[in-house]
């Protein structure tokens, strides 16, 4: 079976390298199977109703409408992990650069350009103004135990600082890859009132928005250093804007700039570098098109931000439902199915919020009539069969 594929930015050949002769690949495909995108605005777009999965090269996935591709049956994929080494790194370099004032040191010696044999009795003179602390022995708060936090609380642990971590929905694979030293606390507030430094590490949602806020802040020693490379929104403009005039903090680093934040004193703005390496973009796009191949040619989903990891190995004919979770659709499927004489040789479901996905091994041929009719179940959303 053929595929086409729609590239909305520009992929990196080692992913698309992955596509065989079945699929074609192009930035103007019209009606396509899937889409790969990294940072394109997806909103205001139109999906053809053969759109069945969207690859978003990258962990975010706020410029994809998900919900919107939920209830059209469009599974959307993201890559968690792939830029995440991208990431630690440049963490580790926010917390140097809010340490030791180092973009404004650099202003200033490229503006003793001109000085001629000055310049080194002006450097020394100069150079008190940019004084800041070491990390080592510091204590560094990370929100959010995933891949980049686990790799940020190990790196800050190696380079000698000591660390707390604080996530509530910590995965049991994930604890194990902590340095045993980190210290894992259940109340944020006492992350907040040891930290000299934190950093955010967690996705942006209505219920983590503002997670540095005024009242966070507020239980924070004074100095600290807030340090944000995961979404804008995670921390309050206006409240960390207070906080440094005041002095409650000493530095921001975001990779996430707007108009409020910038030129503010003490703000360290990067242009969204985090996972800006050839590194993380090769990675990103290879394990994109991997989970696209392997959705659209046997139907697994692995790294579904809308719909429930599922994967079966199938002797016969192989059917993937995706659909509302609601009671007693799986009954009525199987009817379907023992209806027209066919057997379920084996099968998986799995749910994830509102959306379920099913995936099942059937004897026998699963002909266009028996697609309508499982389409006509109430709260199926889609039906494919794979042969």
């Amino acid at each position: 079976m053929a595929y086409n594929i729609q590239t909305l930015n520009k992929i990196s050949p080692l992913g698309l390298e992955l596509f065989s002769d079945n699929y074609s690949i192009s930035d103007n495909a019209e009606n396509p199977d899937a889409i790969l995108v990294r940072s394109a605005a997806m909103h205001d777009m139109t999906f053809g109703d053969k759109l069945l999965a969207i690859g978003r090269a990258g962990a975010g996935t706020n410029n994809i409408p998900v919900d919107k591709c939920a209830e059209q049956g469009i599974v959307v994929f993201n890559t968690p992990g792939a830029n995440a080494n991208a990431v630690k790194e440049l963490a580790i370099t926010a917390l140097l650069l809010s340490s030791r004032k180092i973009p404004d040191a650099m202003i200033w010696a490229n503006g003793l350009k001109g000085k001629g044999d000055e310049v080194g009795k002006l450097v020394e003179k100069g150079k008190s103004q940019f004084v800041g602390p070491e990390i080592t022995g510091k204590t560094l708060g990370v929100i959010g135990l995933g891949a980049i936090g686990i790799l940020v609380a190990n790196a800050a642990e190696a380079l000698g600082m000591k660390v707390i971590g604080y996530d509530p929905y910590l995965s049991t694979d994930n604890a194990l890859k902590i340095d045993p030293t980190v210290k894992r606390v259940t109340d944020i507030k006492n992350l907040f009132a040891s930290a000299d430094y934190i950093t955010v590490h967690v996705p942006f949602s209505p219920a983590t928005k503002g997670t540095i806020n005024a009242e966070a802040l507020a239980q924070c020693k004074d100095g600290v250093r807030i340090i944000n490379l995961a979404r804008g929104e995670l921390v309050d403009n206006a409240a960390i804007i207070s906080a440094l005039e005041s002095g409650k903090a000493s530095a921001y680093v975001t990779d996430f700039p707007n108009d409020e934040i910038l030129g503010v004193k003490g703000v360290v703005a990067l242009p969204h570098l985090g996972a800006s390496t050839p590194e993380a973009e090769d990675n990103c796009a290879v394990m994109a098109a991997k989970e696209i191949i392997d959705y659209l040619e046997n139907g697994n989903i692995k790294n579904s931000v809308n719909f429930p990891n599922v994967k079966i190995d199938a002797t016969g004919t192989k059917v993937c439902i995706l659909h509302k979770n609601v009671p007693s659709l799986i009954a009525k499927v199987t009817e379907v199915f023992g209806s027209e004489g066919l057997n379920i040789e084996n099968m998986v479901n799995a749910s994830k919020k509102d959306y379920s996905a099913t995936l099942l091994d059937v004897s026998g041929d699963v002909t266009d009539s028996i697609v309508s009719k499982l389409c006509a179940v109430d709260a199926v959303i889609r039906v494919r069969v794979i042969k």
